[in-house]
C-alpha cells in the first residue's frame, strides 16, 4: 500500500506520526484517508475549495504532483508520497544537467594571482584537476555575500573563508546569545553579549587573513536589499524566516545571482540552488508562505545544533562548485535531510510559467512589504493591537496577592521541565480547541508559552470563541524569568 511521509511541522496534527501507510489507488485518495485519519491536518493541506494550498507541495517518488496529474496521479501500491511544506511543466525543463560554468568571468580572473603563501595554503586545492590554480584564482576573486552569521552562516562563513572565497559579505544586526552558542559555531562563550558581526569577522580573519571582510550591521529590507546584493556573485541564504527569505529570493530574480538556500528545523533540512536565469525560482517552489504560526520558527520548535552544520556545509560546497564551474549545482533540484533517518532524498523542481517573479510574464517587478507578504508584523511577533496582555511584573505581584488566576501554559510536555509556574493548567497548544471546555469563561485566565507567540495566538482563539477574562503573558515564561522571577532558566 502508499506510503504517505509526514514532516515535522506537521506531525503535532498527525498524532506525532512520520508516516502513514494506506489504501489508495491515486494521490487524491491517499490524502483523504490521511485527512480522515487526522482531520486537525487538513485545514493544514487543503483550501476550502479541496485544492492543495499553495505552501504545500506533494512528491510522489521524485516528482511534484503538480507536474503530473495532481491529485488524480495514479499510486502504484509501493507508492511513496512526500508532503513538503515551506519550514518553503515549466518552460525549462530541470530534468537535464545544468552545465557547469563559472560565474567568474575572464576579465576579472586577469587581475588575480596568488602568492608563494597562498600556494602554500591552497596546496591540497591546487593538485585537484576540478580546482588547479585557475580555481583557486576564481574563488580569491570571488564575492560571496551571506545574508546572516547564525546557525547556517556559521559554517559557511568559515569554510568558504578556510578555501580562500576572496570577498565575504556579512548581514547581521544581532549580538550574541548565550542560546546561539549550541548551534553558531563561529562564535565563542567569551563573545556573548558582542555583535554578532563582530565576532564573526574575528574567526573569519583569524582562519585566513587573506579573506576581505564587507560587514552590513543592519537588517535586510526592501529599501537596501538590492543595493547591498548588487556587487556580489553569489547570494548565500542563511536566514530563518520567511519575510527575508522571499526577499532574499525576489532581489536575486531581479538582480539575477543565484541565491543559494538552506533551511533547518529539528531534525530535518533543505538545501538547493535558485537561479531564475537558469532554472526555478524559491517562489516556484513556495508560491506563498504559510500562515503565520503553522511553521515554527528554530526558537520556538528547536533545532539539533549540529543540522545546520550539514546544510551549512552542503551550501558552501554548492557556492564553490559555482565559482569553480564545477561539478553539478543544485540548481533544478532539491535537498532533503533526516538527520534522525540519516537519509538524503532529492527532488525534482521545476520552474513555472506562472511565477510572479521568474514567469513568463512576471507581476512583480521590483521589491515588496514582505513582512506584510507574509502575514506578519515582524520577526516572531504576534499582532498585538486589541489583544489584552499582562506583564511579568503585573503577574508576579497578582500571584504574590493570591489573586484567583488560572495559568494556562501551552507549550509542549517537555518545556515544563526546563521552567514551570506552579499551579498551571496545561494543555498543549494544538489541542486547546477540542479541550476548549475544560476552561471556564468566568475565570481569569493567563494564557503562557515560551516567549509570547503561541500564548498569543490561544489568547485570540479564545477571545473569539467569547472569552473575555483572558490575558497573554507578555514574553512568555522567558520575559517572566527575566523580569520577575531570575531564580528560573531563560531557554
Amino acid at each position: 500500500m502508499p506510503t504517505i511521509y509526514i514532516p515535522t511541522a506537521l506531525r503535532p496534527y498527525a498524532e506525532n506520526r512520520a508516516s502513514l501507510t494506506v489504501e489508495a489507488s491515486t494521490v487524491g485518495e491517499a490524502m483523504l484517508k490521511l485527512t480522515e485519519a487526522f482531520p486537525k491536518l487538513r485545514q493544514h493541506l487543503f483550501k476550502e475549495d479541496g485544492q492543495l494550498r499553495s505552501f504545500v507541495n506533494l512528491y510522489l517518488g521524485d516528482e511534484d504532483v503538480r507536474h503530473l496529474k495532481g491529485l488524480d496521479t495514479p499510486l502504484a501500491p509501493d507508492a511513496e508520497l512526500t508532503i513538503v511544506p515551506s519550514v518553503a511543466g515549466g518552460s525549462t525543463a530541470t530534468t537535464e544537467k545544468p552545465a557547469a560554468r563559472s560565474i567568474i568571468d575572464g576579465a576579472r580572473l586577469q587581475t588575480v594571482s596568488l602568492s608563494q603563501e597562498e600556494v602554500l595554503r591552497y596546496s591540497r586545492h591546487l593538485i585537484m584537476p576540478e580546482v588547479t590554480m585557475e580555481g583557486q584564482r576564481r574563488l580569491k576573486a570571488a564575492r560571496v555575500l551571506l545574508i546572516g552569521t547564525g546557525g547556517l552562516g556559521s559554517p559557511l562563513a568559515l569554510y568558504l573563508a578556510a578555501a580562500g572565497v576572496g570577498t565575504i559579505g556579512l548581514v547581521d544586526f544581532d549580538v550574541v546569545d548565550y542560546s546561539n552558542l549550541q548551534r553558531q559555531i563561529i562564535h565563542f562563550t567569551s563573545d556573548v553579549g558582542r555583535p554578532k558581526l563582530q565576532s564573526a569577522i574575528e574567526k573569519i580573519q583569524a582562519i585566513n587573513p587573506h579573506v576581505h571582510v564587507i560587514p552590513f550591521e543592519t537588517r535586510l529590507t526592501s529599501e537596501n536589499a538590492l543595493d547591498i546584493m548588487r556587487d556580489f556573485d553569489v547570494i548565500v541564504d542563511g536566514t530563518d524566516n520567511f519575510p527575508t527569505r522571499y526577499l532574499v529570493n525576489d532581489a536575486c530574480v531581479l538582480l539575477g545571482k543565484p541565491n543559494v538556500y538552506g533551511s533547518i528545523f529539528r531534525f530535518e533540512g533543505q538545501a538547493s540552488v535558485f537561479w531564475a536565469e537558469r532554472g526555478p525560482c524559491y517562489r516556484c517552489l513556495y508560491p506563498e508562505p504559510p500562515p503565520p504560526g503553522l511553521v515554527p520558527s528554530c526558537a520556538e520548535g528547536g533545532v539539533l545544533g549540529i543540522l545546520p552544520g550539514l546544510i551549512g556545509l552542503v551550501q558552501a560546497t554548492e557556492t564553490i562548485k559555482l565559482i569553480l564551474g564545477a561539478g553539478e549545482p543544485l540548481i533544478g533540484r532539491l535537498l532533503l535531510l533526516d538527520a534522525l533517518g540519516m537519509r538524503w532524498r532529492e527532488l525534482k523542481l521545476r520552474k513555472d510559467p506562472n511565477c510572479p517573479v521568474c514567469g513568463e510574464n512576471p507581476t512583480v517587478r521590483g521589491l515588496i512589504d514582505y513582512v506584510e507578504f507574509c502575514g506578519l508584523r515582524g520577526e516572531e511577533v504576534v499582532e498585538t493591537d486589541g489583544l489584552p496582555c499582562i506583564t511579568p511584573q503585573e503577574l508576579k505581584r497578582r500571584l504574590d496577592a493570591g489573586d484567583p488566576l488560572v495559568l494556562l501554559d501551552v507549550r509542549e510536555p517537555y518545556e515544563l521541565e526546563i521552567s514551570r509556574l506552579p499551579h498551571i493548567k496545561h494543555i498543549r497548544m494544538a489541542e486547546v480547541p477540542e479541550r476548549v471546555h475544560e476552561l471556564n469563561p468566568a475565570d481569569e485566565i493567563v494564557v503562557i508559552c515560551r516567549s509570547g507567540g503561541r500564548s498569543g495566538q490561544i489568547t485570540r482563539l479564545l477571545m473569539q470563541m467569547g472569552y473575555r477574562r483572558v490575558k497573554n503573558l507578555t514574553g512568555g515564561m522567558n520575559a517572566y524569568a527575566q523580569e520577575a522571577d531570575p531564580s528560573l532558566p531563560v531557554y
